[in-house]
């Protein structure tokens, strides 16, 4: 599936996606990507976030791909049931929290615990060995649980503006070949 074939749907975690965000850069980069804006980026209810996801995969003219980031994962995780069947082609997902982690942001209660049903569609989780909000072997069991395929990303961080990935590069060619596999 090429990229201009799919309606791009972005999930950001927490506090939203800013400028400079790869998330964001990308969206503005990729002509059928857009941004799916939740009613509070700061005090996020989850089944208000799923309900945004699903009516936003429902509303997309052609099969949907998903980017989601941190929270993003989790918030998918929790939509999945209630996307329309066959509509997601794919989720490209990047750093998903660990709930249960001491010092882990406290309005991300709500959505714990993480759903540990599969995803009803293919999907990359990619992760850090130095992310503050989940450790490597958490990060690989979720995507287990999901049946996502899994890249280690290495000393990257939460992956994210403040750990320097700004543009990041090397995903958005894990991105492509994740396409190229749709």
């Amino acid at each position: 599936m090429r990229i201009a074939e799919a309606d791009i749907l972005v999930l950001p975690g927490l506090g939203g996606c800013r400028p400079g965000h790869w998330q964001h850069r990308w969206a503005e980069k990729m002509r059928t990507a857009a941004i799916v804006e939740q009613a509070d980026w700061r005090e996020p209810d989850p089944e208000d976030w799923a309900d945004t996801i699903a009516k936003a995969a429902e509303l997309a003219q052609r099969q949907v791909v998903i980017i989601a980031h941190s929270l993003g994962c989790i918030a998918l995780a929790h939509a999945a049931p209630k996307l329309p069947r066959g509509k997601v082609s794919g989720a490209f997902l990047v750093s998903p929290p660990d709930l249960d982690r001491a010092g882990t942001p406290r309005a991300l209660g709500d959505f714990a615990p993480a759903p540990r049903d599969p995803l009803p569609f293919p999907s990359l989780l990619v992760a850090s060995s130095t992310d503050p909000f989940c450790g490597l072997e958490q990060a690989a069991d979720l995507a287990s649980a999901w049946g996502s395929d899994f890249h280690q990303a290495g000393d990257a961080g939460h992956i994210d503006t403040a750990s320097g990935h700004g543009p990041w590069p090397e995903g958005l060619l894990m991105f492509t070949r994740l396409m190229q596999r749709l």
